[in-house]
């Protein structure tokens, strides 16, 4: 069996379809994979071993705002996304037996949309739990779709929700659909996400509600890391007790020198050397004392077994990551779902949510206060040891065992 997985989006985006692809390969399917050409997502699949087929721009600088800015209108720019996305994933799935497909919407729907052109078997997955239907939480805003003023039933937000969507990205979808001889939509949201999407978190740091979605919940995919931490980074840690953390991934903190000092004043104020992730945001010691030391990218597996606490902006993978090491936490929520996994590690007790995403000094040292307390690292060792590895082969496995 050989499937395409198809990702547009940040290193949160890619990595885990990477676990996806290894835990296929292992079973004895092959899988290729659709992605951003980032370098750092060319790398990281290439160190995998995984066949890759680039799709869009780069992420980083669209993120950043180190490319070029956006041209046209809104409608012109989906348009123009889905068409390509979609000529690209069809010629990568061409021998392909099914699609696998997360990430950006209209990436989503592009691989949808060539599933079905192809006659290919199409699973959706969400990667964290927010942006799927639920009578637990509200949908997100959509651009130029506010949620209706005084709305609070669930249902019916969701349901605006999918109208929404379609404004958004319906007449983009539909129109490559009737090219490729496709019947139209109605609902282009429900048609992309499935009936039963797969939901790949943890049942421990994201449980299922009752009454909520019917997706199945396969457990977070994480890629193995077996880097070496390098020379200085070990040299750093045996040099004294352990630092705490601090990085933002793919999160562009502006302005990044006050990130960067305020960051530093709050470990500093817990007497903490500091390992100071520089991420999207490009942060950066800002003095040459030898109590912080730089990093770029870096074996999180590996890394945070061996740190007092880990302090980040809440994507899915690297709370994931930090609770499987049994790290205490503090999350910074920024966007998206980082409100959510902020508060169930709060709700956990394995570390603190740091009261909305502007940092100041004072309220990042409450934060860390809190993370380093020792009933915080017994609840996050306690926390670690019931958290699944093994999401990706549950996948994997259904994925195969599937009836053609």
């Amino acid at each position: 069996m050989r499937v395409l997985l198809s990702t547009y989006g940040s290193r949160g985006d890619v990595e885990p379809m990477a676990a996806l692809a290894v835990s296929l390969r292992a079973l004895g399917a092959e899988a290729v994979m659709c992605a951003p050409p980032d370098p750092e997502f060319t790398r990281l699949l290439a160190d995998a071993a995984i066949p890759m087929a680039s799709i869009g721009q780069a992420v980083r600088p669209l993120v950043t705002g180190t490319g070029p800015p956006p041209t046209g209108t809104f409608a012109d720019r989906t348009a123009a996304l889905v068409a390509d996305a979609f000529d690209e994933i069809t010629t990568a799935a061409a021998d392909c037996d099914a699609v696998v497909a997360t990430g950006m919407f209209p990436v989503a729907a592009a691989a949808r949309t060539a599933a079905d052109a192809l006659g290919l078997r199409y699973r959706h997955v969400s990667l964290q739990p927010t942006l799927l239907p639920s009578l637990h939480h509200p949908p997100p805003e959509r651009p130029g779709h506010p949620l209706p003023p005084g709305v609070t039933d669930n249902r019916a937000l969701w349901a605006h929700d999918a109208e929404a969507m379609h404004a958004l990205y319906g007449a983009a979808v539909n129109r490559l659909r009737a090219a490729n001889g496709l019947p139209s939509l109605t609902n282009v949201r429900d048609h992309v996400f499935t009936d039963r999407p797969w939901l790949a978190t943890d049942p421990v740091l994201s449980p299922r509600l009752p009454s909520d979605f019917t997706a199945t919940q396969t457990g977070a995919w994480a890629l193995p890391d077996h880097r070496p931490l390098t020379p200085e980074l070990e040299a750093f840690l045996a040099a004294g007790p352990p630092p705490v953390y601090i990085g933002f991934g793919s999160i562009p903190l502006r302005p990044k020198k006050d990130a960067a000092r305020v960051a530093l004043g709050a470990a500093r104020r817990q007497d903490r050397r500091v390992i100071l992730a520089s991420g999207w945001a490009g942060l950066a010691p800002i003095d040459d004392h030898d109590d912080c030391i730089a990093v770029d990218e870096v074996n999180q597996q590996a890394l945070f077994k061996r740190v007092a606490a880990v302090v980040h902006h809440g994507g899915a993978g690297t709370t994931f990551t930090a609770a499987i090491a049994g790290a205490p936490q503090v999350v910074v929520p920024q966007i998206v779902d980082q409100p959510y996994w902020a508060h169930r590690v709060a709700e956990l007790g394995i570390g603190a949510h740091h009261a909305g995403p502007r940092l100041t000094t004072k309220s990042l040292t409450v934060a860390i206060e809190t993370a380093l307390k020792p009933e915080t690292r017994h609840r996050a060792t306690e926390v670690a040891t019931s958290i699944r590895t093994d999401g990706a082969t549950t996948a994997a496995r259904l994925l195969l065992d599937a009836p053609a």
